[in-house]
């Protein structure tokens, strides 16, 4: 077990991301034959908050839990303060699950989504133990399997893993899976006889097996397998039926809130499109759809198993899901009573409908984003962006009429052939914009508008038509943005851009080779172990990391040729180089192409024998029959205990006793409101809402409590709209069965509602504090007299009080133990933070054994006639 100790949990932001126990988190530490499953831990080598955010961990890690032989845990890279305690205390990286550290796995999955997340990975490795190269793992150490978009080219890399996982996963992770726990049970076993057996699952490259030659011009040469049996060219492999796929229906429910903090369902794979900048629509083929029955049917499920008020429609392009108005108008029916808002988050201008937005927008009007690309209509043939300026204008008349006031627009600068009339185009654009909410204005109320220009530089990307294009410069880059920055001023015009030097940096990974390896091996050690992020990136790292190689980033940055030998020739993604070729030639040209749905393009996706490629998806009519007949199934449903649709009723206030420890102690006021909220929308409680423009449940606490501090009996008051008489013990059974580890109820009773708000009725809170040592130094503080200050941290800066007034007794204490009892509430709170800061000062406790001090509210007072609960 990797405890972590209770004062660094104090003095790390968002403790809760080390510490698990999340609702819907698989633990199979009780099994009888625990140890003999297979260990695997999924790796995301960033933070827990966009790890958390990603839905391929969701489905592999419902996938293999879902297996009788294997445990899937998370591990997360941490963020820097708690990296400096693991480099410090030389404990090893750990799995939110069993605690276990990253050596002791049998199996490390490692998700790579972006390129600048490569040296991450490595200190990933090393922070649990793992020898970072795999040619310097033993026989003892885990397996390090690699997966995720960028591992199309995942040349700079292929040092450091055993094998990568080509396309989607969800199959293959199984054959794998079957493969390991034959192999582990040979007495005989060792891993080179592994990998040999896996490099021939179709899908599964294992690096090692692979020799990279080079020409004097630094150039490949050849790729060749240098094992018998090994194949020369490795195929991505997809799944075909995504309605047989497995999908995550108890997906986990973070206890902190995350970058995308909802469900989600994801609605089809691939993309129709065929811009030529994108390496997602290239590699994702061919689209394949989910059925609306089957996405109708998830979104109840996931609704009911994590209680989010917001569900995402993920795909590279929503909106062009054929059977999207029907599937919305059944998803809005069945959630909006439920107060769930839906978020559709990626949005094509040419096909932006105001009914689809008003439908999906009844409970949230949030701001729209489009993504025009290039601000003239020469460069969106280029990039066969196949939207016009009439799409934009039309698409943004449509969204200001209906009271959208805020857009965000996204561009790219460096796209080949790019000119300065090019850049200037997306200044001419967005003004355009503002004129037309000037015209409506004229006949119409609106909101003043708030519109967000957003660019990022070109990037070329293997698999790609633009796969062979140098990058511009870093000096051009800027030059470009200036002229954009200075085109585009405006009160109600936000410009933002990406950094220059980290778009660099990512183009030579994105296009790079093996020689790259000791260049991010150097760069890690240097310290760079944080380069996705704006603060933790430094070019000059990387400069010095290219010289002591020699090497010129402006090699894998530059253009290359038809015949060139590229770093993943011997990948087959199902796309054609020649069809890339033939695109990268239109462009050229100005050409455009048609996309899939219209005229097949015969890319070579074709071969997969599914999707889009051999059969038409549901037309409107048919996704309406689809929608009745899943309508006509919800008579049958079996609704929960409180979830039924309530008559018009008088509210009921209910006050619940609740208990909160472990994981739950250390979530912040913020995270804890949400989780509750969560837990009552699964407990089905017929809970009221506010009125107004952004509704949530009416749940009242009565005192917000500090991250660290257990809950002995703490109150909080919900507002229900009961058609029948409340059942106690029925209740609590119900949320007992919702809440997450650490968090219980205890009592419940049914109360009036009262003129002053609950957090006005405490008066008083009674706290333990458990620590060594603590029960004299208590005593001998409140022997003193006179003031005992404390510094309390505010929004106007630090403030010194005296906490004398608040102290209103001691009620019981031995050597290790002190209970008291002070004000609390919204006229005087004193909080226990500033009680052992101030009992350090008077008495000369250490501020040591105060850190890792226990603290536990035991109750509250309140005022109403001078009740305790």
């Amino acid at each position: 077990m990797n405890d972590v100790p209770r004062d660094v949990l104090r003095q790390i932001e968002k403790p809760a991301r080390y510490l698990g126990g999340e609702w819907n988190q698989v633990d199979k530490s009780s099994r009888p034959d625990q140890d003999k499953l297979i260990k695997f831990a999924f790796c995301f080598p960033d933070i827990y908050e966009i790890g958390m955010s990603n839905l391929a961990l969701r489905i592999i890690y419902h996938q293999i839990n879902h297996r009788e032989d294997a445990w899937c845990e998370r591990v997360f890279s941490p963020a820097p303060d708690f990296r400096s305690y693991l480099k410090e205390s030389g404990q090893l990286l750990f799995s939110l699950e069993s605690r276990r550290s990253l050596k002791d796995f049998d199996i490390l999955g490692i998700t790579l989504q972006y390129e600048l997340a490569y040296s991450a990975v490595l200190d990933l490795l090393d922070l649990g133990g793992v020898p970072v190269r795999a040619s310097e793992r033993g026989e003892e150490d885990p397996f390090v399997w690699g997966g995720g978009p960028v591992v199309v080219n995942v040349e700079p890399v292929a040092e450091f893993f055993d094998l990568f996982v080509l396309g989607e996963g969800e199959d293959i992770i199984d054959s794998l899976l079957d493969l390991y726990r034959e192999w582990r049970q040979d007495p005989k076993k060792n891993r080179q006889g592994f990998l040999l057996r896996a490099a021939q699952i179709p899908g599964i490259y294992v690096p090692s097996f692979y020799d990279v030659t080079y020409l004097t011009n630094r150039k490949i040469e050849a790729i060749t397998p240098n094992r018998i049996g090994i194949p020369a060219i490795i195929r991505k492999q997809i799944v075909d039926d995504l309605d047989q796929a497995m999908f995550p229906e108890r997906q986990i429910v973070p206890n902190v809130e995350i970058v995308h903090d909802r469900m989600y369902l994801e609605l089809f794979r691939g993309c129709p499109r065929g811009c030529r900048f994108c390496q997602a629509g290239m590699i994702y083929r061919p689209v394949r759809e989910r059925s609306i029955a089957e996405l109708i049917k998830l979104a109840r499920i996931l609704y009911d198993e994590t209680g989010y008020d917001e569900i995402g429609l993920l795909s590279l392009s929503s909106s062009d899901y054929s059977g999207i108005d029907g599937l919305t108008s059944e998803l809005v029916r069945d959630l909006q009573t439920k107060n769930v808002n839906i978020s559709l988050p990626s949005l094509r201008l040419d096909s932006f409908d105001f009914a689809l937005m008003e439908r999906i927008s009844t409970t949230r009007k949030a701001g729209l984003t489009f993504a025009p690309e290039a601000g003239t209509q020469r460069l969106r043939d280029v990039i066969n962006k196949n939207i016009s300026e009439e799409d934009l204008l039309s698409a943004a008349k449509i969204a200001l009429s209906g009271g959208w006031n805020r857009l965000k627009l996204y561009f790219m600068l460096g796209l080949p052939t790019e000119t300065e009339e090019d850049v200037q185009g997306i200044a001419d654009l967005t003004f355009k914009l503002l004129e037309i909410h000037s015209e409506i204005s004229r006949t119409e109320k609106l909101r003043r508008p708030q519109i967000t220009v957003s660019t990022a530089m070109f990037i070329p990307k293997a698999f790609t038509p633009f796969q062979w294009v140098a990058q511009i410069d870093p000096e051009l880059m800027s030059e470009r943005q200036e002229l954009l920055a200075s085109a585009l001023k405006s009160k109600v015009i936000t410009y933002q851009w990406h950094d220059f030097d980290s778009s660099v940096i990512e183009a030579v990974l994105a296009r790079g080779d093996r020689r790259l390896s000791e260049v991010l091996y150097r760069v890690w050690q240097s310290g760079g172990y944080r380069e996705s992020w704006r603060e933790g990136f430094s070019v000059e790292r990387w400069q010095e990391a290219f010289t002591a190689q020699d090497l010129d980033m402006s090699f894998y940055t530059g253009e290359r040729q038809k015949e060139d030998i590229l770093p993943w020739d011997h990948i087959d993604v199902g796309v054609s180089k020649d069809y890339l070729w033939h695109e990268y030639e239109k462009a050229l040209r100005g050409e455009t192409t048609p996309e899939c749905r219209e005229e097949c393009g015969t890319c070579g996706a074709q071969a997969y024998g599914c999707g889009v490629c051999v059969h038409e998806y549901a037309s409107e009519v048919a996704a309406s029959e689809a929608v009745a007949e899943v309508a006509a199934s919800k008579a049958g449903a079996t609704a929960k205990a409180y979830d039924a649709v309530v008559p018009s009723v008088e509210p009921v206030q209910i006050r619940l006793e609740y208990s909160r420890k472990g994981p739950a102690a250390w979530l912040g006021h913020l995270d804890m409101m949400r989780t509750m909220e969560r837990l009552i929308r699964r407990a089905g409680l017929p809970i009221a809402w506010s009125e107004g423009f952004n509704p949530r449940p009416q749940i009242v606490f009565a005192l917000p409590a500090g991250v660290g501090v257990e809950l002995a009996a703490d109150i909080c008051e919900l507002t229900l709209l009961a058609s029948r008489e409340i059942d106690p013990e029925q209740m609590l059974a119900t949320l007992n069965e919702a809440a997450p580890r650490g968090i219980a109820f205890n009592k419940i009773k049914q109360v009036e509602k009262e003129k002053t708000s609950l957090m006005a009725q405490v008066i008083e809170a009674e706290y333990s504090f458990y620590a060594p040592g603590i029960g004299a130094a208590v005593s001998d503080l409140f022997a003193t007299s006179g003031s005992l200050p404390a510094i309390k941290h505010g929004k106007k800066g630090p403030k010194e009080i005296d906490i004398r007034p608040m102290l209103l007794g001691l009620l019981s204490l031995d050597d290790g133990r002190a209970t008291i009892r002070v004000s609390a509430g919204s006229s005087a709170n004193l909080r226990p933070d500033l009680f052992l800061q101030a009992l350090c000062k008077k008495t000369g406790y250490s501020e040591e054994a105060a850190l890792t001090a226990r603290i536990v509210r035991e109750r509250l007072v309140l005022r109403s006639e001078a009740k305790t609960v």
